[in-house]
Formats: structure tokens, sequence, C-alpha cells
């Protein structure tokens, strides 16, 4: 019998690095391994390419304090994820309640929704900027409207929004959808029960559906802040961090660190300090919204 459950445990092992090995070695590679290298970058000065580096201790760390660079672009990014994270929940949310009704052509209107979603930053980036100084003011020729003749990307205030606008396009229909497989998972008699009291659909929305989904909402508020701190393609299509770098994102920033100026080692500090902020935001938040979970 011992025998035999040693076979079992060497069989269970075996079929384990068969089958999860070469996937957590991938991992190990492509995460972990560069996240222990940047660690290590972060206190050297280095421009990325020489053999010289210089080990410099915390100084790359102290050199952010004075960096007003680093804090614009942090202050940018910050109001920035504010604005995409409450209007692309919001806009999806609103998109999924009103599609998850037995409408006519949901379904295409659902592809419809999704398929920005599909395409590269860079794309969006490029097709948006045409947008935004070719046919926007074409359209405010025609129409007299003032809104499609403002400078979208002429400006730091109008740039912001800009970008705003085309992330919150780009990332709703992906929410939506998860949204809308959220809403399939509410009890139908729950609905009925509460239509049947004399609830209005504003109380049946606020007191049964939104708690009963409060899963969906901490993931979708989990996905919406990674996605908006990750900032960089659209940024760099659209605005390129301009005018004057003032809508430079913080990922733009750090690469404009790292790779434009050669300075490798203080933008690996950036980046690494940047990651301890968006663990501590998405930890904070997921821990809120989750006390607001309800069991079935």
């Amino acid at each position: 019998m011992k025998k035999l459950r040693v076979k079992k445990k060497i069989s269970f092992w075996l079929n384990e690095l068969l089958f999860v090995g070469p996937i957590f070695l991938v991992f190990i590679i492509i995460k972990i391994w560069p996240l222990f290298l940047e660690i290590y970058y972060s206190f050297l000065d280095w421009n990325g390419v020489s053999d010289i580096k210089e080990w410099v201790g915390f100084a790359n760390y102290l050199k952010l304090w004075t960096d007003s660079s680093f804090t614009n672009s942090l202050i940018f990014t910050a109001k920035y994820m504010v604005v995409v994270v409450i209007a692309s929940n919001v806009i999806a949310f609103s998109l999924a309640y009103a599609l998850s009704k037995p409408l006519r052509a949901r379904n295409l209107m659902r592809a419809g929704f999704f398929l920005p979603y599909t395409l590269g930053g860079l794309v969006l980036g490029y097709i948006w900027s045409f947008i935004f100084t070719i046919v926007f003011p074409k359209i405010g020729e025609l129409t007299g409207i003032g809104i499609f003749s403002l400078p979208w990307i002429g400006s730091s205030t109008m740039g912001f929004w800009a970008l705003a606008v085309v992330e919150t396009w780009r990332f709703m229909g992906y929410l939506m959808l998860l949204y809308i497989a959220g809403l399939t998972t509410v009890p139908a008699e729950c609905i009925e029960a509460a239509t049947v009291d004399g609830a209005g659909k504003l109380r049946i929305l606020r007191n049964i559906t939104l708690p009963l989904i409060m899963p969906t909402i901490t993931r979708c508020t989990f996905l919406s802040i990674l996605t908006a701190s990750r900032i960089f393609e659209i940024n760099l299509a659209l605005t390129n961090g301009g005018p004057y770098r003032s809508t430079e994102a913080l990922v733009f920033n750090i690469y404009q660190t790292a790779f434009k100026q050669t300075e490798m080692g203080y933008g690996s500090a950036k980046a690494l300090i940047y990651l301890l902020i968006i663990v501590i935001i998405s930890l904070v938040q997921v821990y809120f919204t989750s006390k607001k979970e309800v069991e079935l």
C-alpha cells in the first residue's frame, strides 16, 4: 500500500510538471525574471546599452522627489484614471442593462460596441487623431457646433479629454460584456417578487440588481484601473505627450526616461514606484468593493 501511494504521488507530480511546468516556466521568464531585473537596474546608473554600470543605491528613488516631470505625469495619470474608470464603468453598465433586454438586433449592437476593443491602441490613436484634426473641424464648419471646432489634441486640457474619450470608447465594450454576464446571474424570481411587491425599476436596480452583481462590479473596476494605468499606445499615437509634455501619462514618461533619455536605471525606479502605487490602489479597491458583495 505504501509503495502504491508513493507511485500515485510520483505520478501526480509528474503530471503537474508535464502540464503546469512549461506554463510556470514561461511565467517566470516573461514576468518574474524581468521584475527582478528591473529592481536590480533601479539601483544603477546605466544607459541600458553599455557595459558600464555604476551602483548608486537609492539615488534614483531620491531623485523622484525633485523630478517635476514625474510628479506632473503622476497627477495627470491619476486624474485620467478617475475619469476613465468612472466613465467606462457607468457607460458599460448602462449599455449592458439596456442590451440585456429582449431587443431586436441586440447581438449585433453588442458586437458593435465590443469591436473597438479588438483594435490595437496605436491604430485607434491614429484613427482618432485623424478624426480630431480633420473630421471634427469639417463637421464644425458645416454645423456650427462649437464642440467640434475645439483644439482636441492641440491643448493640454482638450488633449486630456481626447485621451479619456478614446480610452473610454475603446474599453467600455469589453466591460459591457462582463456586465451582461453578471446581469444574467440575477435570479428572475427576485425581480418578479419585487415587482409584485410594487417596487419600481429604479428601486429594483438599486436594491436588488446592483448588490447581486457586486462581484462583477469588483472585477470590472479592477480591470478598468489596470487598463487606465497602462495607457501608452493611445498616448503615443494621439498626442505624443504634447503639447510641451502636458499630456504625458506616467507609462509614457517612464518610456521617455528609459529609452529616449537612455536612463534605464532611473526609468526602472520610476516603474517600480508606479507599480507599487497601482498595487496599493487595486488592493484598496478590491477590499472595499468586495465588502459590499452579497451571497445568494
